[in-house]
Order: structure tokens, then sequence, then C-alpha cells
């Protein structure tokens, strides 16, 4: 049975994006893939990694905490996805997807599961 966290659309949206920078990553030139391709799926990977570890935690602090590092990831992610569509390697506004995940994530910094 899966966890509650898997059944929330920005946890979902969250995933589908990461797993998308991971297969697209390694077609990049070596260089793009060491200087910032991996950044790009750490941070990616990490904000579907903090929404799901805050649905365990019991204190809303806490549930709270990692949501804003989720946001954090979130930024980072979008500052290497800007830096790879001005070197050609995703398509210009790609990092656009980003804006649902925000807004679902913020909604749910100002209301914590």
């Amino acid at each position: 049975m899966p966890s509650g966290f898997q059944k929330l659309r920005v946890y979902q949206l969250a995933v589908a994006l990461s797993d998308e920078i991971y297969e697209m990553v390694p077609h990049w030139p070596f260089h793009a893939r060491k200087s910032f391709g991996y950044q790009l799926i750490r941070s990616a990977d990490s904000i579907a990694a903090n929404i799901a570890e805050a649905t365990g935690r019991y204190q809303v602090a806490d549930r709270r905490r990692l949501l804003v590092i989720a946001r954090g990831s979130l930024h980072e992610t979008e500052h290497w996805m800007n830096r790879a569509e001005l070197r050609g390697l995703l398509p210009l506004g790609s990092a656009e997807r980003l804006d649902e995940i925000a807004r679902l994530l913020n909604g749910m910094i100002k209301r914590p599961i």
C-alpha cells in the first residue's frame, strides 16, 4: 500500500520532473554533466524527498521545516535549469514547469499536512 505522500499532486509532479532530468543529463556533454548536471539531478530529487519526509513527521514545525527545505531545493533546481536553458541543454521555458510545484508547495507550507 503506497504511503499518503505518493498521492499528493505536488509530490507526483516533483517526481516526474526529477525522473525526466535524470534521463536527460546523461546525454549532455561531459563537461556539462560534471559541472552542473549532477547537481541538477540532486536538487530535483531533493524536492520530492523532502516532501515525503515532511509527511512522516508528527510535529507541524518539523513538517514545515522540511517543506521549506523542499522549496529551497526547488529554487536551486530552477537555477540549474535556467543555466541549462541558456547553455542550450534544455529547451527555453523548461523551468516554467516548476511554477505549479512551487504554488502547491507554498500552499503546503502555509497549511502543513
